[in-house]
């Protein structure tokens, strides 16, 4: 599986793409949502509130897999699998990350933007809010500008697009 190139991977982590995160209900069936989510020194940051079913399912079990696709600006496929630490706002202090959050998501490197950060946080500091703290143990990082697929999809394929035989 062609790996994505260390600095690809560095771009694509830093792209508003949305996640897709994957927890566990209590009797151990996946529950998956899309999420927000940011890079930053060798983790990955979430934020939500401490009634939103994936915190709470990682308040009580901290395994976790976030996904990430995207088409453009780099066609990949990232997950990260590992254990989200919890991080509670009178023990830290969540809101540096939390505003590094939405700058990336509503900002957009844009100062015209800058209204509607300050907006979105404002709301966000009314909710019961936390962080989580991804550290991956597993990393997946697939560049689908040179993923032709595995050898049997590839011969699947190959056999799938043959002209029948005449008979």
């Amino acid at each position: 599986m062609p790996r994505m190139k260390p600095h690809d991977l560095e771009a694509f982590l830093q792209q508003p793409h949305i996640g897709v995160i994957a927890t566990l209900r209590r009797d151990g069936r996946p529950y998956t949502v899309p999420v927000w989510w940011l890079w930053k020194d060798g983790a990955v940051w979430l934020t939500g509130t401490y009634n939103r079913v994936w915190c709470k399912h990682l308040l009580r079990d901290p395994r976790t897999s976030l996904c990430i696709e995207a088409t453009e600006p780099v066609p990949g496929h990232v997950e990260f699998d590992g254990i989200a630490e919890p991080l509670h706002p009178d023990r830290f202090d969540i809101w540096p990350i939390s505003r590094e959050l939405v700058e990336k998501y509503v900002g957009r490197g844009d100062p015209a933007r800058q209204p509607a950060v300050e907006a979105f946080l404002a709301n966000m500091r009314t909710e019961p809010r936390l962080l989580f703290r991804l550290v991956p143990q597993t990393v997946r990082a697939i560049d689908m500008r040179v993923y032709r697929g595995k050898r049997a999809d590839r011969e699947y394929q190959a056999r799938a697009a043959a002209p029948e035989p005449e008979r």
